[in-house]
């Protein structure tokens, strides 16, 4: 970045919690010749401050960052009036999160086993400023506007908001009240709200009936 070349390259924004993960993203972007990785980091709070400072033309996010999740940083990044596209990269179920992503203000969303063939495809069409969608979530997102009934377990989950989501997201990996209030920077009180909320809107009546709901989901998704 430091040559001519270099700066003429278009920026990318890595905002990812896996290392891993993110040194293989940033192997693949960097060997394209029109890209090249600006930065990269795995929290919301830093990924706000290297968007100001900066101004990559497009931050590649995943759902789940650590402290908070990527629909939190969508939100943030047009409250403060942030110029940057966002493509969403994540591991989470396209009919859940997609169309969340989407509302937010990012630009497209790609799950994490297209990456390697598709990630660099959907990163060039949202630098033109059109909207990236795999021909699978396409197709979902059509069936699901065109159908009369929606499948049950994901039609309760979409009533869930984002924050509540996150919430039963945690409580199916195992977090209990105390460190998902850690993690997420809330008062344990307001955890057991979200907790009351998530079961009237899923029907479960138990603590239990609550964690293997989210466990079997959790569960679901890492397939």
């Amino acid at each position: 970045m430091n040559s001519q070349s270099e700066s003429r390259k278009h920026q990318v924004l890595i905002v990812e919690d896996h290392p891993m993960f993110r040194e293989y993203l940033g192997q693949l972007i960097n060997r394209d010749l029109g890209m090249a990785v600006c930065g990269e980091t795995d929290n919301v709070k830093d990924a706000l401050q290297m968007i100001q400072a900066m101004k990559p033309d497009i931050a590649i996010v995943d759902i789940t960052l650590k402290g908070s999740s990527g629909l939190e940083l969508l939100k943030d990044i047009g409250a403060m009036g942030l110029d940057v596209k966002v493509l969403v990269l994540s591991m989470h179920d396209e009919d859940l999160y997609a169309e969340r992503a989407l509302k937010a203000g990012a630009m497209g969303y790609i799950t994490k086993n297209e990456a390697s063939t598709e990630v660099v495809t959907a990163i060039k069409k949202v630098m033109t400023g059109e909207i990236y969608a795999s021909s699978l979530m396409t197709s979902k997102l059509l069936h699901k506007l065109t159908q009369k009934r929606k499948e049950p377990e994901i039609d309760r989950l979409s009533l869930l908001a984002d924050r509540e989501l996150e919430v039963f997201q945690l409580l199916g990996k195992g977090k209990s009240t105390k460190e998902i209030a850690h993690e997420l920077n809330l008062g344990e009180s307001t955890v057991e709200t979200y907790r009351a909320r998530i079961k009237d809107k899923l029907g479960l009546r138990t603590a239990a009936a609550l964690y293997l709901r989210a466990g079997q989901w959790v569960r679901g998704q890492l397939e």
